[in-house]
């Protein structure tokens, strides 16, 4: 009899906390994607991942709050509260990772899952992405953002791996 797969592990990537420690709505989302994706049962852990930005606390203790208030038990979620780029995201998350070799899930923006994957794929990590909604954004942002991550990932394909 052959053990079933163990369920990947979220990774939800930080973004802005605002002052008094208030969630950026981009922040809100992505934990609450991450929040969803367990209570659906889709994936088996979560791990918060952001530092401190320019206001306290880590992004990653947001996101951990975040998804306990929605239900995801706090024994469920592991925190990379050191990082400040989506390198580092990906790179200080792996070691927290219970099976570095299985897969994972990145939930990020739409607009950035492209370049995350790829970090995550030089890393030697097998990821797949999760996206918060897009309905009730600003098509504006979302364009802005998409601009945004054509010279970021375009700097990701030419540098050299390390």
């Amino acid at each position: 009899m052959t053990k079933p797969a163990s369920k990947p592990t979220a990774i939800i990537l930080g973004a802005a906390v605002w002052p008094g420690g208030v969630p950026s709505p981009t922040l809100r989302l992505r934990a609450e994607r991450g929040a969803r994706l367990y209570l659906d049962g889709q994936v088996g852990g979560i791990i918060a991942s952001g530092g401190v930005g320019r206001h306290p606390p880590s992004e990653a203790e947001v996101i951990r709050d975040i998804c306990v208030h929605l239900g995801v038990p706090a024994n469920a979620i592991r925190l990379e509260d050191r990082s400040t780029s989506t390198a580092r995201n990906l790179a200080f998350s792996q070691p927290l990772l219970d099976n570095p070799a299985g897969p994972v899930v990145i939930v990020t923006d739409l607009y950035h899952l492209p370049r995350a994957r790829l970090v995550a794929k030089r890393l030697g990590m097998r990821a797949v992405g999760a996206a918060p909604p897009l309905k009730g954004r600003s098509p504006w942002r979302f364009l802005k953002m998409c601009l945004r991550e054509v010279p970021a990932l375009a700097w990701y394909l030419i540098r050299p791996q390390r």
